[in-house]
């Protein structure tokens, strides 16, 4: 129940405006990098385990299905990504360049300044694609396994990876355990990720052979094991190209191709936005699924005895008059 709380609550409210506790984790983790800061692995392990155990700490204070449902509406932004991508296309069919680019650092890393329509388009797709992964499908696989302190730590461990694990030289070794760990973390809810994008390709007119043959020949070819899963699914569904030159604010990668479909359109932008709805309803089902046969039953009253179906007291009968 908490964990269809919290999803219901991300696709009705969104993320708040004011007050985001994610804002609020990473002004702390800001914070506390000014102390800890060295140029070294030691240092950023110690940084990552003091901000992570304090997130799974936190989570541990949240009880119930109610603090389930808070801790994975905080987790969650499978809203706010699918109207960013609607308004990056929106843009984009006006032919507004300029408001495009100022949109782009809402989704991803890259630098807007000198993509044209078609790199904005195929930057905006990417990152739908990989954050449908890590904004909803893995917090819900977290949720799903470990409640609010898993879904909270894995919160944790993703933005200190987007604030601290890129390859930047201040952070080349002082954020290599969060983009690790962050590896870690994301690993099952990617491939998770990946068969749902197949499942649901159909329903974007898109082609989950298309989707399968892209994961498995050119997912390993991607410099993150997580993400090229995510990215080459959406890239098959979609009979897109995605990959190519990125241009980071510190560096410019090569990435692989990831598909052999044409170059993606404002048309295709759209479609992935609807893929990736759907991709969360049904890591939501999914969720749900895992945790109630996994879960436990408790009595309402911790003072009575639960009460055993009808079909398990007549076998304890039988055992006993055995």
């Amino acid at each position: 129940m908490g964990i269809l709380a919290g999803y219901l609550a991300d696709q009705i409210l969104g993320d708040p405006r004011r007050g985001h506790p994610v804002a609020g984790f990473g002004t702390a983790a800001a914070a506390l990098e000014r102390p800890l800061y060295r140029d070294s692995r030691w240092a950023g392990a110690v940084y990552t385990g003091v901000l992570v155990g304090g997130a799974g700490l936190l989570g541990g204070a949240l009880t119930g299905a109610a603090g389930v449902a808070a801790a994975t509406w905080v987790a969650l932004g499978g809203r706010s990504l699918s109207a960013t991508g609607a308004r990056m296309a929106d843009l984009l069919e006006a032919d507004d360049l300029d408001g495009a680019r100022a949109l782009l650092p809402s989704l991803c890393g890259r630098d807007p300044e000198f993509l044209d329509g078609a790199g904005l388009a195929r930057a905006a797709l990417e990152s739908i694609a990989e954050n449908t992964s890590d904004a909803h499908v893995a917090p819900l696989m977290w949720a799903a396994v470990a409640g609010a302190p898993g879904v909270l730590a894995y919160r944790a461990v993703n933005t200190l990876d987007a604030m601290v694990g890129n390859f930047s030289p201040r952070y080349a070794r002082f954020g290599w355990a969060a983009a690790r760990l962050d590896d870690v973390a994301n690993y099952v809810g990617a491939r998770v990720g990946g068969l749902l994008t197949v499942a649901c390709a159909p329903l974007v007119g898109g082609s989950p052979r298309g989707a399968a043959r892209a994961w498995f020949h050119d997912a390993a070819q991607h410099p993150s094991p997580n993400a090229g899963v995510v990215e080459a699914a959406f890239a098959g569904a979609l009979e897109v190209r995605l990959g190519g030159p990125t241009q980071y604010r510190h560096e410019l990668q090569i990435r692989p191709t990831l598909g052999d479909g044409r170059i993606p359109q404002v048309a295709d932008l759209r479609r992935a936005v609807v893929l990736s709805r759907w991709v969360q309803l049904a890591a939501a089902v999914l969720a749900v699924s895992v945790a109630s046969r996994t879960g436990r039953r408790a009595c309402l009253r911790p003072s009575a005895r639960c009460r055993l179906p009808r079909s398990a007291r007549r076998l304890r009968g039988r055992a006993g008059a055995l």
